[in-house]
């Protein structure tokens, strides 16, 4: 232990100083408890700078739970985005071109706003937060008016709709039959002959004996077995429609050439006849003498997910059934 020393001037020289031990713990206790406290406030200090302060990381833990929210909140805003664009292509390729109505530009749905920057009160953020602010209001603010578009050209379409009730009535609108699409409309391998060609159709599956609709009003145009269609049934509708139901078992009792169906009406059953793979129905639709994918006409009761599923099935089905 050192010693300390102080000067004695009347004895002219340095004299040791002493202590009773209570003084010296006193001294010692008084010096840990100093230096302890020091110590504390310095790493106190530096932690603070470090992390932050309780309410700092508080703060911290909230924005990045808000941060973490608004990365949810832009994946469901890009779903609601292709769910509409999905429901546009609907209006576009099936109601609006069933109606002869001029379809909407993918511009003109969107309805964009120009000008000054509108979001220049998220620039306070950090660079990221500011710009996933701004992705996600302007994105709803442009789904908001997509959705208002939407609703008047739904408006627009059932105006349209009963200014055109006989064409509406004669138009193939339902579905002939109550089952699952198995190949749509387009280029599709034969199963039989086995090389690529133009499928007219789409292929429903049907066991033999399924009742089969008309799918508008029309005229028996012909009722008889042509090719390797087999024994089929051809409907004139009038304003240009023709619809054809193809490998049939039957023809419903009393239909001949001339006489008049109404839609949902059970005009024949379906079967095995023709060249297929299998029981079906194959069902076309001809506007103008033309062939028309027959998805397009099956608005009436389809609703647009059925659309968009019948669809999916129709595009990754590369064969078809006859």
């Amino acid at each position: 232990m050192k010693n300390y020393f102080f000067y004695d001037e009347k004895e002219c020289e340095f004299v040791p100083v002493t202590y009773r031990p209570s003084e010296r713990i006193i001294y010692t206790l008084s010096l840990w408890i100093l230096c302890g406290t020091v110590v504390s406030a310095v790493s106190l200090s530096m932690l603070t700078y470090v992390v932050g302060s309780p309410a700092e990381i508080a703060l911290k833990a909230e924005n990045k739970a808000l941060y973490s929210q608004l990365h949810d909140t832009k994946r469901v805003i890009e779903q609601l985005d292709h769910q509409m664009q999905q429901i546009a292509q609907t209006d576009n390729e099936l109601y609006r071109t069933v109606l002869g109505i001029d379809p909407i530009s993918e511009d003109e749905r969107r309805a964009g706003i120009g000008g000054a920057d509108r979001y220049s009160n998220f620039d306070v953020y950090s660079a990221d937060a500011a710009d996933l602010l701004r992705w996600t209001v302007s994105n709803l603010e442009s789904i908001e008016r997509r959705i208002n578009i939407q609703k008047v050209s739904f408006e627009d379409i059932k105006r349209h709709y009963n200014e055109n009730q006989d064409l509406m009535r004669n138009i193939p609108a339902i579905r002939p039959i109550n089952g699952m699409i198995l190949s749509g409309y387009g280029m599709r391998r034969h199963p039989v002959l086995g090389y690529n060609r133009m499928h007219e159709g789409v292929d429903f599956r049907a066991r033999v004996g399924t009742p089969i609709y008309a799918t508008g009003d029309g005229v028996v145009r012909s009722a008889s077995r042509r090719g390797t269609y087999g024994l089929m049934l051809v409907i004139d509708h009038g304003h240009g429609y023709e619809t054809r139901y193809a490998h049939l078992s039957s023809i419903a009792d009393g239909l001949r050439p001339g006489t008049k169906v109404e839609r949902g009406q059970v005009v024949a059953k379906s079967g095995n006849s023709g060249v297929t793979s299998g029981p079906h129905l194959h069902y076309e639709v001809r506007q103008n003498g033309r062939p028309v994918d027959p998805l397009n006409y099956m608005f009436a009761d389809l609703t647009p997910e059925e659309y968009i599923e019948y669809q999916r099935i129709a595009q990754t089905n590369p064969y078809s059934m006859d």
